[in-house]
């Protein structure tokens, strides 16, 4: 059964709280990052992209970079921005995006449950960045960041949330992008108690939503310092990483599309005579069109959106990774028809989150960048969790998951 953990975190003062909470590492890049600290030095960006605070010539995985980003979050904690509260807490964290809400706990998840596959995953990680976060975590000796995993809903932990969440919270705002956070603090330990106990008794397994390469990472080098330590007891903080757990009937995945540069050597006609043949093809003209069920697409090529709707025995509704319209896609259309093989190296796709919106892919197309976009129905959580529990990985780029944890709410220091 899955273990969570109450821990001591560090958290900015309320009055810093907006200012302080920063997208991910990955959602910006280091040129973005820079433009976004604008003005704002208590900015948790400078924690996690540490690279903005060097300059720009600076190799981003130096040793240099890692050590800044420990130093400056030890700033914040110098001049009073971060503290560490002073008992084991519980965190309850409810985000809102579009008038629809989403309230995990936030907690210090297991490495133990990691190695022995408590936590699920449905992705591979690259050695790359996988290495990238652990030397973040080895540095700075803390999760920064915190990964962001489901759970089986349990109407009794349901409960207890939601009485908390008729508490004052400690933080409580709007980012830029208008997505609200919320965050209220759980020191009473009779209900941490029921809350750990629950998990202990009726969630037996969890599984990584997003941020496989932070968990990846935090586990591996906790892991690490269990073997180097000759007096290990188990107790220690690196045996924990930081992790928020979210009941699955209150996630939404939303699509994520992809956009090819070229057609190969076909002409336009024999591209479309190629997708005629191979799916239901109805022309629908210059208006977006959105894919309305699994197993339909939209595609945008020439300045005409497309309905492209699967044959039956093109798809397999019993197979986790054959259900997928992302396998569909591959199979009938990117490998066979444009020879596109790798998604993850292939230089000629690119992929194009759905918070972006499918104007993102006429603009990709109308620029000349792209020649074609694909526009997928989203994945559901029941195909993630199937997956996950049968052992599978899920194909590259398959899942997007908004609104995305702030950063610098709440830091686990080991």
């Amino acid at each position: 059964m899955a273990i969570i953990k109450p821990f001591k975190g560090y958290r900015p003062i309320a009055e810093k709280a907006k200012a302080v909470a920063s997208r991910p590492y990955d959602v910006l890049n280091s040129e973005e990052a820079r433009e976004e600290v604008k003005g704002n030095p208590d900015s948790f960006l400078y924690v996690v992209k540490p690279e903005i605070d060097l300059p720009p010539e600076t190799d981003h995985y130096a040793m240099e970079v890692y050590e800044k980003g420990r130093d400056n979050f030890q700033a914040l904690v110098d001049k009073g921005t971060f503290f560490q509260d002073d008992k084991d807490c519980l965190y309850i964290y409810r985000q809102e995006m579009n008038g629809r809400r989403q309230t995990g706990i936030m907690a210090a998840a297991a490495v133990s449950d990691y190695m022995n596959g408590i936590i699920k995953k449905h992705e591979l990680t690259r050695p790359d960045k996988e290495e990238d976060r652990k030397n973040h975590v080895r540095v700075s000796r803390m999760n920064a960041e915190p990964v962001f995993f489901a759970y089986p809903a349990v109407p009794e932990i349901d409960r207890i949330i939601a009485g908390i969440e008729q508490e004052k919270p400690v933080y409580d705002f709007y980012a830029d992008e208008g997505f609200g956070h919320t965050l209220w603090v759980v020191k009473d330990d009779a209900i941490i108690q029921q809350l750990v106990s629950l998990f202990d008794q009726k969630v037996p397994f969890t599984y990584v939503a997003d941020g496989h390469h932070r968990t990846a990472a935090a586990a591996l080098v906790g892991n690490e310092l269990k073997q180097e330590n000759p007096n290990h007891t188990g107790k220690e903080d690196y045996n924990y990483f930081l992790a928020v757990h979210f009941p699955d009937n209150q996630l939404q995945i939303i699509d994520y599309n992809r956009v090819v540069k070229d057609i190969g050597n076909l002409t336009d006609e024999a591209f479309l005579k190629e997708i005629e043949n191979r799916f239901d093809l109805e022309k629908i003209g210059p208006d977006i069109y959105k894919p309305n069920q699994l197993h339909n697409f939209g595609m945008y090529f020439e300045g005409e959106w497309y309905s492209l709707t699967a044959r039956p025995g093109t798809y397999d509704d019993n197979d986790p990774i054959g259900v997928l319209d992302v396998t569909i896609l591959s199979e009938q259309i990117l490998e066979p028809v444009l020879g596109i093989k790798d998604l993850r190296r292939d230089k000629r796709i690119d992929f194009v989150g759905g918070i972006r919106g499918l104007e993102e892919l006429e603009k990709r197309v109308d620029t000349g960048e792209m020649k074609v976009a694909f526009a997928l129905y989203p994945v559901t959580m029941q195909q993630l969790i199937d997956i996950a529990d049968t052992g599978n990985i899920m194909p590259p780029k398959t899942t997007w998951f908004e609104p995305k944890l702030r950063s610098g709410l709440v830091v686990h220091r080991f």
